[in-house]
């Protein structure tokens, strides 16, 4: 038996987390499996000796994914086995992946693939919360060169307390959700969602989670001391720098790049304008140097390039587009520009452009998640979509990617805490990016925001998004942050950080940090710079539309929801689902029938709502529950010598005896009712066999010096007796008397 090493984590609620490696995937560089509770991860990871060529870029593979046999479930589909990942499976490959590659150095170039598997689940402790810190520690017990430690947390806030790594039902009821990652220094990372929360209140959550990370780093610095392995990191050929061939391109560059940049031309312009100063770059070297150096050469002018951009920034506080650093850039929106869909709206804000689209259903559409540590219907989802064109580029479009899906998943909960919680729909939301250059996540926020309200949904209040930048001169501790950034200056700063809400909190966040040690008080001043932005960019969008549609468009089915007891299910649906198609038929409505607990929910979807209250009224004349001391508009369906049977709902019929029908004497009861007659009734009574008595007099005014009637006597009935019972009544079994019983 091989005998583990193993290192022991421990929370400050008393829970652990246990690192553990030498007993599984030995071959690989580095092995980690990660225990808490019963959720266990195995983290592994291998990269190759050798040197990828041409490669300026760091190849790094993160891979996710969990076992369907961690929660003793099968596979769903025809092979009964795991197959592509899972929309939840690449958003958690994206969380380590954004922590953990910029740990590695600079120059590295060897392809490394971390792989991160679910072995088991306990639904007390989410497995996404542990992916990170496996990864990280997979590393840190191997050769691999590394920069870390890192690690990530989930915390969020439950009843005004923080809670890391918390269960499945505890997160149901936070107010504040975030995965937090870092470094011992610094936070790198953070994704979330928050229900209108405080910039301070989120500040307050982050470095709670810090803390928490800290602690995790100086474990698995003291976890990889105990492995041999890892004390004596591999060498590898690290990137060469000709001084020389740097200052030459730089000379050459730089002042005709910073004057460009100066220039506040747009993004095509500018590109080709740059693109112009590179070739007169390339002319100045002959054919051999080019081929000898050429790669070189184009690495040289793109450092060149941000640092000329980045100074402008830094010294004169311009942009690439002419903006000052808190400026946003022109925005036009227009709402219902697609005249045959629920809800559309379009949102440009620059050169950024994006078109959502609404679409409303039932609960028959709604997006089922059936995976292993995620189950759920949702009823509200919404899909991203980034074609080439956006960019003036012609690509393969080869599926979703990774990217479309986590920008949607962004924008999905920005939005997904203004939706009414008792809304009948099922919604689909769907951004098409038109156009791209920078902050296309939050002009699908929104665009989603008024699409929505455009579709008449009744959203809480209008949600907007704005990505911020930020320029850090690490030598001089100068630093400027952007609002509202491009594509470009996304790529040569320093900090991604997109916020969402309404004006009253955040809804959601999204940061990624390429500097070491980013302090308090640069990301409290991003914050603000961004709640400004939010402000501003809310009331351009309520200049257009500023609350929701009264209704939904005319043409848009409109849907109802009766909840009934779920015993009536059957009598509703009938024998063979007669019933429900004739009544489908009749009123000209698509009826959906779900469970939920005791209660059967009944969904009626129609275009025109006077038919949708007629199968309303229907259904719940059928799943009527009738109550003691309630009055009823009933329909008389027999009548005997000792009153009168009242039906009150389909299937639910009462006795009104005869001394109840007025306050004077009633001979016989054909002087007052024929069958069919319309009359209220009060329910005065209910057997324990459910049989029901109803009284009409006690609705009318009492006569002044009101005797009460003496009892006549018995008299024989003449007349013929009608069946106790429908066949609805029959299906129930509830609340009907038995005609044939002589009742006075």
């Amino acid at each position: 038996m091989p005998k583990p090493i193993s290192q022991t984590i421990r929370l400050d609620d008393g829970r652990e987390i246990v690192l553990e490696t030498g007993v599984l995937a030995k071959q690989a560089d580095g092995s980690v499996v990660v225990k808490m509770g019963k959720t266990m991860l195995l983290a592994t990871v291998v990269s190759s000796k050798d040197l990828k060529p041409d490669v300026d870029f760091f190849p790094l593979t993160v891979d996710y994914r969990e076992k369907f046999s961690a929660s003793g479930k099968f596979p769903g589909g025809f092979f009964k086995r795991e197959g592509r990942p899972s929309s939840e499976e690449i958003l958690v490959m994206r969380l380590v992946d954004r922590v953990l590659r910029p740990a590695f150095p600079k120059d590295y170039r060897h392809d490394t693939q971390v792989m991160i598997q679910l072995m088991s689940y306990d639904e007390e402790v989410q497995p996404d919360a542990l992916a990170g810190l496996a990864a990280s520690a997979a590393i840190a017990v191997s050769d691999i060169p590394f920069d870390g430690p890192i690690s990530e947390v989930r915390v969020i806030r439950k009843d005004g307390e923080f809670i890391i790594n918390p269960g499945v039902k505890d997160i149901e009821e936070a107010d504040i959700d975030l995965m937090v990652g870092g470094t011992y220094d610094s936070v790198t990372m953070v994704e979330g969602q928050m229900n209108e929360v405080s910039e301070d209140e989120m500040l307050e959550a982050i470095e709670y989670a810090h803390k928490v990370i800290k602690k995790q780093i100086e474990a698995q610095k003291e976890f990889a001391s105990k492995v041999e392995k890892a004390k004596v990191k591999r060498e590898y050929e690290e990137e060469e720098m000709d001084e020389e061939l740097y200052n030459k391109v730089k000379d050459f560059a730089y002042n005709k790049i910073y004057e460009i940049a100066k220039q506040g031309t747009g993004k095509q312009e500018r590109k080709e304008k740059f693109d112009a100063v590179k070739e007169e770059l390339m002319e100045q070297f002959d054919e051999e140097t080019l081929e000898e150096k050429g790669k070189l050469i184009s690495s040289y002018f793109s450092d060149v390039k941000k640092q000329a951009v980045r100074d402008l920034i830094l010294k004169e506080g311009k942009r690439l587009d002419g903006r000052s650093l808190t400026d946003i850039r022109p925005i036009w929106t227009e709402v219902d520009y697609l005249p045959s869909v629920h809800g559309s709206a379009i949102f440009t804000r620059g050169e950024t452009q994006a078109l959502a689209t609404v679409t409303l259903g039932t609960s028959m559409d709604v997006n089922v998640i059936d995976g292993v540590s995620f189950q759920d219907e949702e009823k509200f989802y919404l899909h991203y979509n980034f074609p080439p064109f956006s960019t003036g580029e012609v690509k393969p479009l080869r599926g979703t990617s990774r990217r479309e899906i986590g920008h949607g998943h962004l924008a999905q909960r920005a939005l997904e805490p203004m939706i009414p919680e008792d809304t009948p729909y099922t919604i689909r939301v769907v951004s098409d990016i038109l156009e791209s250059n920078g902050s296309s996540s939050m002009a699908t926020v929104c665009a989603g925001s008024m699409a929505l309200m455009d579709a008449g949904v009744q959203l809480k209040k209008p949600v907007s998004g704005i990505a911020m930048g930020l320029i850090y001169d690490e030598e001089s501790g100068n630093y400027a942050v952007l609002s509202d950034i491009l594509g470009d200056e996304d790529h040569l700063g320093d900090m991604d950080f997109k916020v969402t809400g309404t004006k009253d909190g955040i809804t959601a966040c999204q940061m990624d940090i390429k500097i070491k040690d980013l302090k308090r008080e640069i990301l409290e001043k991003a914050l603000n710079q961004a709640k400004e932005g939010r402000m501003y960019i809310l009331e351009k969008m309520n200049e257009t539309i500023s609350e929701p549609r009264p209704d939904v468009k005319e043409f848009v089915p409109k849907i109802e929801k009766v909840i009934i007891p779920k015993d009536f299910i059957g009598a509703i649906i009938g024998k063979g689902g007669k019933d429900i198609q004739q009544l489908q038929e009749d009123t000209q409505t698509v009826i959906v029938i779900s469970e939920e607990g005791e209660n059967g929910v009944v969904e009626i979807m129609g275009k025109d709502r006077e038919q949708i209250q007629k199968a309303i009224e229907i259904i719940k004349s059928i799943a009527i529950e009738p109550e003691v001391g309630e009055v009823y508009e009933g329909k008389i369906v027999a009548i005997k010598d000792f009153g009168a049977f009242v039906e009150i709902g389909k299937g639910t019929e009462g006795l009104l005896h005869i001394s109840e029908i007025d306050w004077k004497r009633t001979n016989d009861v054909n002087d007052v009712f024929k069958v069919g007659d319309k009359v209220k009734v009060k329910l005065i009574g209910m057997e324990n066999n459910g049989k029901l008595r109803f009284s009409r007099k006690i609705l009318l005014p009492k006569p002044e010096g009101y005797k009460e009637p003496e009892r006549r006597e018995r008299r024989p009935s003449n007349r013929g007796s009608r069946p106790g019972r429908n066949q609805n009544q029959r299906r129930s079994g509830r609340f009907n008397n038995n005609r044939e019983d002589k009742q006075e």
